[in-house]
């Protein structure tokens, strides 16, 4: 009997040597933590990550830590570097935002990562698919709208400049009258639907941010790339650049604005008395 009592004592203390040794990984991690983001603060991102894989592996439960690490992963990533070493870190970055979206789809700061990842090494569509999931959560993002319509004009461009290099041509920024009418129908077969929608999400930016100059001027841009389309009607060419002029002015308005309003908060500290 007393053999058989000691079963149940004996089994409470080693669960508590369990939950002892589990507060003490907890604290450990939480210490790796602050260090790594110490290190991040610092600009010291290999570090930083190091710190973060340490505090994921003593408290595999700490989504805070598995998203600092994608975060400092994310950070050491050279957008536009296609080499195996810049591609396997982007990888681990998105690898580890995608385990914070496995438990909650609906993280915006995964979510805004995942885009910004994919638009650094060259993956466009899957960046502008994320900005959509992020805009679905947060309507009122006016960068998620711009960041949109600006891979929209990347597209646009590398399209518009490939046809017109096997038309002998380089882009002129003005539609690009010389080009011929085969060539004009391959820019518009490629380019219409990356326009419109171009021109609609970037419209929707300046909408919730009306003094968006970045949007603005690729609005600027973006109507060029329309002109681009406009075969054999030259008043709707000039049309597209007299609407892309109005942008780049808005444009400039509008940075003397911010700039302007810039100044007055950074002067605005101390008031006399």
């Amino acid at each position: 009997m007393k053999f058989t009592a000691r079963i149940p004592v004996t089994a409470a203390m080693l669960a508590l040597l369990l939950l002892t040794a589990t507060g003490c990984n907890v604290l450990k991690s939480r210490d790796q933590l602050t260090k790594g983001v110490q290190a991040f603060k610092n600009a010291r991102y290999e570090e930083a990550v190091d710190h973060f894989q340490n505090a994921v592996a003593l408290d595999p439960k700490s989504e805070d830590a598995k998203l600092y690490l994608a975060t400092a992963y994310s950070y050491q990533v050279v957008p536009n570097l296609d080499t195996p070493e810049n591609l396997a870190i982007a990888q681990k970055a998105l690898d580890g935002f995608q385990a914070v979206l496995d438990k909650n789809p609906n993280d915006l700061t995964a979510l805004k990562q995942m885009a910004s990842i994919n638009r650094n090494i060259k993956k466009l569509e899957p960046a502008k698919d994320y900005e959509k999931k992020v805009i679905a959560l947060d309507p009122n993002d006016a960068e998620a709208y711009y960041t949109i319509g600006v891979v929209d004009w990347m597209q646009s461009y590398k399209n518009a400049i490939t046809i017109l290099a096997a038309d002998g041509l380089t882009d002129d920024g003005n539609g690009n009258p010389k080009k011929s009418k085969g060539a004009c129908q391959k820019i518009k077969d490629a380019n219409t639907a990356l326009v419109q929608e171009g021109l609609q999400y970037l419209q929707k930016a300046v909408d919730i941010n009306p003094t968006y100059d970045d949007a603005m001027q690729y609005l600027n841009l973006t109507n060029r790339r329309k002109a681009d389309m406009e075969c054999g009607d030259d008043n709707a060419r000039k049309a597209d650049l007299a609407t892309a002029d109005e942008w780049s002015q808005k444009a400039m308005g509008a940075r003397k604005e911010n700039e302007k309003k810039k100044e007055e908060k950074t002067q605005g500290g101390v008031t006399m008395q």
